[in-house]
C-alpha cells in the first residue's frame, strides 16, 4: 500500500475530553448503547467480532477459546470493585507485559485513569453489553467501543484479568487496546512507553540506569508525584535470555512498573527504597528489602503501614535503590507535561504537531549515510525566538513517532528504525538540496536511530532558525509519522514543502528563417520523405522520425519513444486541431526537446538512460516546475518503476502533461481575472 503525502503543517495539540467516535457505523458510545437498550439486544461489535481473526493473525488459537460475557463467567460481575488498583492487573497468556506495566502505572493517577477508563460504566441498571475506553493516537483522542465478550478457556479469562475474579475493567481495557491495534496478537512485544503515551498523550523519556544522573532517585520521586508513569526493565543479551529468571527472582526482558519511592529510617540512617510491580501478579525480588527479608524487622510497624508493606505474593516488592541501579538497566518515564524532572520549576510548554509521510521514491531518503537521497526527506523549519528565562539558550523536545506500525503487523510490518537530524538554516527559503548537506554538518540529532515507535530527546540551542530532518535509517522505507515539538518559549515551525510554481520561458513561435540550419535541413528532408507534400505528420509518423533522430544521438541511452508519447506531443503542439504536426510546429517542439534532453542528462548521473525518482524534484525545477511533496509523490507513483527509476520516455510524458496542465491553469487564471475585472467595472 503506497503512503500518500500528509500535510505536515503545524497543528495545535489535541485536547482531552470527548474522544472522536471510531465505530464504523459513525455512531458514538451513547447512541449505540441506547439502540441496544431500545431493542433489548446486547451489543455485538461487528468491527471486532468474537472470532479467531480478532485473536491472532499468524496462527490459530493453540486451544479452543470460547468468547463469553462476564455474566456468563461469574454470577455477579463488576466493572470496578473497590477502586481500580495496580493489583487488578494480572498477566494472562499473551506477551504484553509492556502494556500491563503501563496499565499498572495508570492506576496511580485517578484523573488520568478516569480519562482512559470512563468510570460511569457497570453491569447493573442500563447494562447493554457495550463499554468504551479512550486512547491518544498521534495528536487525537479516540473513543473505542467494544462488546464485553472475552476469550475464555474452561470458564477462566485467557488474557489480562484481575486478582478479583468478578472484576473486569482491566480485561475490557486490554480488549479495547487490542481492537485499536487490530488484534490481541498485535500486542505481543513492545515498549511500556508506547502504551503510556497512548494513555496520556504525554512525552516519553528514557534513562540508562547505569549512566543516570546523580539525582536519579529525586527524578523518579518527582515523576511519580507529578503523576508521570514510570516503567523499568532488565536488558537481555540474546533472544534466549528473554524472560529468563535471575537468581534474585527478577525477569530479564520483562516490563515492570515503578509504583513508589520512599525513604525509610533503618538502624539510625535513612535508606532509599523503590517499589516495583511485576504485571504477572507473582514472581518477586528475593534480595534485601523483599517481602520476607530480615531488614523489615528493624523497621517500626508504623513505618511498615505507611509503606503498605505486606508479605504477599502479589508481584509487588520493595528494593533498596542502590540494588535497583545494579540489577535494572532501563527506566521509561512518560511525563504528562514535558517539564524537566531535573528542574524544580513547573513550566507551561508550547506544543506544535506535524503529520507527514516517508514515501518510497520521493520522500523516503534514509539517514545522512545516504547522501544521494537524504535531502529528499521532509524538512521542517524551526524558529527559536526567545531564550529560556534566565538561560543562554532555547530548550525544546523533539519527539518523532512512526504511526500505525503495530496495526500493520498482520501484513508483515515491523517498527522501522527512525531518528532525526537538526541543521542550522542557511537563511534561504525552500527545500534544501543535496549540496547543502554535503558541506554542512548537523547541529544536533537524536541520540540514536532505533526501532521504537517514538524517538525523543531534549535540546538546548541558541535562538535562531534550524531545519529538522525526520528520517528512517534506510532509504525507501514507507511510513506515516507524527513530529511533536515541545518548547519552553514559543517556537514557530513550518514545513519546507515548496509552493507549486511554474516558471516557463515565453512560448516559442515559428518564425521564418532566411537560412535553415544544417539540422533543420536534415529534418525537412526526413519530413518530406515521411509526410508528403502537405508536410504534416501523424503520431505514428512522428514516432518514426523522433526515434530515427534520437538513435543517432550518442550522449543519451534510451528505449524507443512510445506512440503514446508522440500522441501527447501532438496534443501539446498542434495549433490547427487536425491531429497532425506541421514542420514549423515540429521545429518549435524540437527546441523544447533539446532542453529536456539536456536536463535529463544532467540528472542521469550514471548515464544509464534513467534517472532516480529522488532526482525528479530537481529535474522538474530545472524545467520550470516547482512542485510540493503531494504532487511529486503522485508523479513518482505514476512514472517510476519498481527500482525508483524514470526513463526518458516517462520523463518526456511527465513534462508534456505538466505543460498542458499549466496552459489550462493559466487560461483559467486569465478568464477569472477577466471575470473579476468585468464585475468590478459594472
Amino acid at each position: 500500500m503506497p503512503y500518500l503525502y500528509q500535510d505536515s503543517k503545524p497543528r495545535p495539540p489535541a485536547q482531552p475530553g470527548g474522544g472522536r467516535a471510531t465505530h464504523s457505523s459513525g455512531k458514538g458510545y451513547e447512541e449505540l448503547k441506547q439502540e441496544c437498550l431500545r431493542t433489548g439486544v446486547l451489543f455485538e461489535d461487528s468491527d471486532f467480532p468474537a472470532c479467531n481473526s480478532s485473536l491472532f493473525f499468524s496462527e490459530n488459537p493453540p486451544i479452543p477459546f470460547i468468547w463469553k460475557r462476564p455474566g456468563d463467567i461469574v454470577k455477579d460481575p463488576k466493572f470496578i470493585l473497590g477502586g481500580a488498583t495496580r493489583t487488578d492487573i494480572c498477566q494472562g497468556d499473551l506477551g504484553d507485559c509492556w502494556l500491563l506495566a503501563a496499565i499498572a502505572s495508570l492506576t496511580l493517577n485517578e484523573k488520568t485513569l478516569a480519562r482512559v477508563v470512563p468510570l460511569d460504566q457497570n453491569f447493573g441498571p442500563g447494562y447493554a453489553g457495550i463499554f468504551h475506553f479512550q486512547f491518544w493516537q498521534h495528536n487525537e483522542w479516540l473513543d473505542v467501543v467494544i462488546d464485553d465478550r472475552l476469550p475464555t478457556f474452561k470458564g477462566r479469562l485467557v488474557f489480562l484479568h484481575s486478582a478479583e475474579l468478578n472484576e473486569f475493567w482491566s480485561a475490557l481495557l486490554e480488549k479495547a487496546y487490542a481492537k485499536l491495534n487490530g488484534s490481541y496478537e498485535s500486542l505481543k512485544g513492545g515498549s511500556t512507553i508506547e502504551a503510556m503515551e497512548d494513555f496520556t498523550g504525554g512525552i516519553g523519556e528514557m534513562y540508562d540506569v547505569k549512566a543516570a544522573p546523580d539525582n536519579f532517585f529525586e527524578i523518579l520521586e518527582k515523576a511519580l508525584k507529578r503523576g508521570s508513569m514510570v516503567g523499568c526493565s532488565i536488558d537481555t543479551s540474546s533472544a534466549a535470555e528473554s524472560e529468563a529468571r535471575t537468581p534474585f527472582g527478577l525477569i530479564k526482558g520483562h516490563a515492570y512498573s515503578v509504583t513508589g519511592t520512599e525513604e525509610v529510617h533503618y538502624r539510625g540512617r535513612q535508606v532509599q527504597l523503590i517499589r516495583i510491580r511485576n504485571p504477572w501478579g507473582q514472581v518477586e525480588w528475593n534480595g534485601p528489602w523483599s517481602d520476607n527479608s530480615p531488614e523489615w524487622r528493624s523497621v517500626s510497624p508504623s513505618e511498615q503501614r505507611r509503606l503498605s508493606q505486606a508479605a504477599r505474593d502479589d508481584g509487588e516488592f520493595w528494593m533498596k535503590f542502590e540494588d535497583f541501579k545494579v540489577h535494572f538497566d532501563k527506566v521509561e518515564i512518560c511525563n504528562l507535561t514535558p517539564d524537566a524532572l531535573e528542574d524544580s520549576t513547573a513550566h507551561k510548554w508550547e506544543v506544535t504537531i506535524h503529520q507527514g509521510s516517508w514515501v518510497r521514491g520521493s520522500t523516503a531518503g534514509g539517514c545522512r549515510n545516504f547522501l544521494e537521497t537524504f535531502w529528499t526527506n521532509p524538512q521542517i523549519k524551526l524558529h527559536l525566538t526567545e531564550k529560556d528565562d534566565g538561560q543562554d539558550g532555547c530548550t525544546f523536545i523533539a519527539a518523532l513517532m512512526q504511526k500505525g506500525r503495530r496495526k500493520l503487523k498482520k501484513v508483515g510490518a515491523e517498527m522501522l528504525t527512525i531518528g532525526y537530524s537538526i541543521y542550522e538554516n542557511p537563511g534561504r527559503d525552500g527545500h534544501l538540496g543535496k549540496d547543502f548537506f554535503r558541506y554542512h554538518p548537523s547541529k544536533a540529532r537524536s541520540k540514536t536511530y532505533i526501532n521504537l515507535r517514538e524517538v525523543s530527546h531534549r535540546f538546548k540551542l541558541p535562538p535562531g532558525d534550524y531545519i529538522l530532518i525526520p528520517t528512517t535509517f534506510e532509504p525507501h522505507q514507507e511510513a506515516d509519522f507524527c513530529l511533536r515539538i515541545f518548547s519552553e518559549k514559543k517556537a514557530i515551525t513550518e514545513d519546507l514543502d515548496e509552493n507549486v510554481a511554474i516558471d516557463l520561458p515565453e512560448p516559442l513561435h515559428p518564425t521564418p528563417s532566411p537560412q535553415e540550419t544544417e539540422e533543420e535541413k536534415q529534418f525537412r528532408a526526413l519530413f518530406e520523405q515521411i509526410a508528403g507534400k502537405d508536410m504534416e505528420i501523424s503520431a505514428e509518423e512522428l514516432e518514426y522520425v523522433l526515434n530515427a533522430v534520437l538513435k543517432k544521438t550518442r550522449n543519451i541511452k534510451f528505449k524507443n519513444l512510445s506512440l503514446i508519447s508522440c500522441r501527447n506531443i501532438i496534443s501539446l503542439m498542434d495549433t490547427s486541431g487536425n491531429g497532425k504536426l506541421e514542420f514549423s510546429e515540429f521545429k518549435v517542439f524540437w527546441e523544447k526537446m533539446k532542453k529536456w534532453i539536456s536536463i535529463f542528462l544532467q540528472f542521469d548521473s550514471d548515464k544509464s538512460g534513467s534517472m532516480s525518482s529522488y532526482e525528479l524534484r530537481g529535474a522538474l525545477k530545472a524545467a520550470g516546475y516547482q512542485l510540493n511533496n503531494y504532487l511529486l509523490q503522485l508523479i513518482v507513483l505514476r512514472y517510476s518503476d519498481e527500482q525508483f527509476q524514470i526513463e526518458f520516455d516517462d520523463f518526456l510524458n511527465c513534462l508534456i502533461r505538466l505543460e498542458n496542465a499549466s496552459r489550462v491553469f493559466q487560461a483559467l487564471s486569465v478568464k477569472n481575472k477577466e471575470f473579476i475585472n468585468l464585475n468590478i467595472g459594472e
